[in-house]
């Protein structure tokens, strides 16, 4: 088991593999930007060394940096968190250069799955479900376009190395394709330095269902059930569930299999997500596989009653899998607490916390940074907390995330919280009513 892990992340996550760390008994060395000098996880963690100015580019995303922080500190692990450099390859293959352990997926697994166009290739190889569409990257639009008429408009335009809702464009003719094929590899290329396009058949009224897989260094893996991710905007998730209220029995025995094959297909190490489409007929299709914890771990682990980043971490240091799949039968939701404004086009609202209370009781969780006094920087992602519920069901679950949230004072930035209070009142969302396109089709 490793003596010492750095932590090359900020706030809650950080925070998160700490407080595991503590209680795995393994030091910690914490990373920081002047922004986030007086975050938690700097406060909490055993060691701490400032990386570079507020910037991402000159901190959490400069590799030299962390990896002499590492090394100063001696610790003979880096958890990247999620984010930030948690699906990069090459800070994957400096980590293992200079003899630290990165605890995720090695550089060859995060190439093979951040390629989009060669992941989907590998899972259709290997029997998982794939959505109808270009065989490998589009060469020119005269090629993009005889895949249109090929598969059947609508369809889906992609970057292969998107992410984060950018690169994607929804064609529902050939003059649609036409403007969204310039547009998008214009976008792609200027977010990701790479243009590469592939497309896909558009699923009508789509559910994003996801599968968290464990898997060890021989190869085997396991399934912990599904989460529900089909509330969001923009493709940004804010609301995670698990079970999802459209499964069925027979849908969470398939998919798990799926979610199975595809990690053993590629002999995943460590803990990841298999995330995929659900069509309004309950077909599935396989959508991504991330290489990394993710934000919404923590509804897996309250209806399974496990660490996943214990696990993650137990994994990195070559212990085996349990090889037990888990169907949960409790019901965990969860809320994204962010430091933006939904009644003003979510505009974001960094800026200090004058006042701060933590809802509480029996099945309530809260993952967060934040504090009274705490100033919310502009430089990163908005997120500043993680609601968590669990209950019995589903109904029940939605009670006590309306009453933790009812609790919750975050004062002098504006948040998230009363579109989270709205959305839990909506009765579409009560009847399990929704797809990814929800928010589009509701004023929540």
């Amino acid at each position: 088991m490793f003596k010492k892990i750095l932590i090359a992340n900020r706030g809650e996550i950080a925070l998160r593999v700490i407080r595991t760390c503590r209680e795995m008994g393994i030091s910690t060395v914490a990373v920081y930007s002047t922004a986030d000098r007086d975050s938690l996880h700097v406060r909490f963690a055993d060691e701490a060394v400032c990386i570079g100015p507020a910037p991402s580019a000159q901190s959490y995303l400069n590799i030299p940096n962390i990896i002499a922080a590492a090394e100063i500190t001696n610790a003979d692990a880096i958890h990247p968190g999620y984010g930030f450099l948690s699906e990069n390859a090459n800070f994957s293959r400096i980590c293992g250069e200079n003899d630290i352990k990165f605890i995720g997926a090695s550089p060859e697994m995060i190439d093979a799955m951040g390629d989009k166009a060669s992941a989907k290739a590998t899972m259709k190889a290997a029997g998982v479900p794939t959505i109808p569409g270009s065989e490998g990257i589009l060469a020119d639009f005269e090629e993009a376009k005889a895949c249109a008429h090929d598969i059947g408009y609508p369809i889906m335009l992609k970057a292969t190395a998107g992410g984060g809702g950018k690169g994607m464009q929804v064609c529902k003719d050939d003059e649609e394709l036409a403007e969204g094929w310039e547009s998008t590899r214009r976008e792609a290329g200027a977010a990701f330095g790479n243009d590469g396009m592939y497309m896909e058949k558009f699923v009508v009224e789509p559910r994003h269902i996801e599968i968290q897989i464990a898997s060890d260094y021989r190869g085997k893996a396991c399934h912990l059930s599904e989460r529900d991710c089909s509330i969001q905007r923009r493709h940004q998730k804010l609301v995670e569930e698990t079970p999802s209220p459209y499964m069925t029995d027979k849908l969470r025995e398939a998919m798990g299999e799926a979610a199975i094959k595809a990690a053993e297909a590629v002999k995943y190490e460590g803990v990841g997500t298999v995330e995929f489409l659900v069509d309004a007929n309950r077909d599935f299709y396989f959508m991504e596989m991330n290489t990394r914890i993710q934000v919404e771990h923590t509804i897996t682990e309250e209806v399974i009653d496990y660490d996943l980043i214990k696990e993650q971490i137990k994994l990195a240091a070559g212990e085996k899998i349990s090889g037990r799949n888990h169907f949960p039968k409790l019901h965990s939701i969860q809320c994204r607490i962010n430091a933006e404004d939904p009644d003003r086009n979510w505009a974001p609202s960094p800026g200090r916390i004058t006042d701060y209370h933590a809802p509480g009781g029996h099945g309530v969780r809260v993952d967060t940074h934040a504090y009274a006094g705490y100033m919310i920087p502009p430089h990163y992602d908005s997120m500043i907390s993680k609601l968590i519920v669990v209950a019995q069901t589903r109904e029940e679950a939605i009670t006590k995330m309306q009453r933790a949230l009812d609790e919750y004072i975050i004062e002098g930035v504006k948040t998230t919280i009363p579109f989270h209070q709205r959305l839990m009142k909506n009765q579409r969302f009560r009847d399990g009513d929704f797809t990814t396109k929800f928010l589009e089709e509701e004023n929540v």
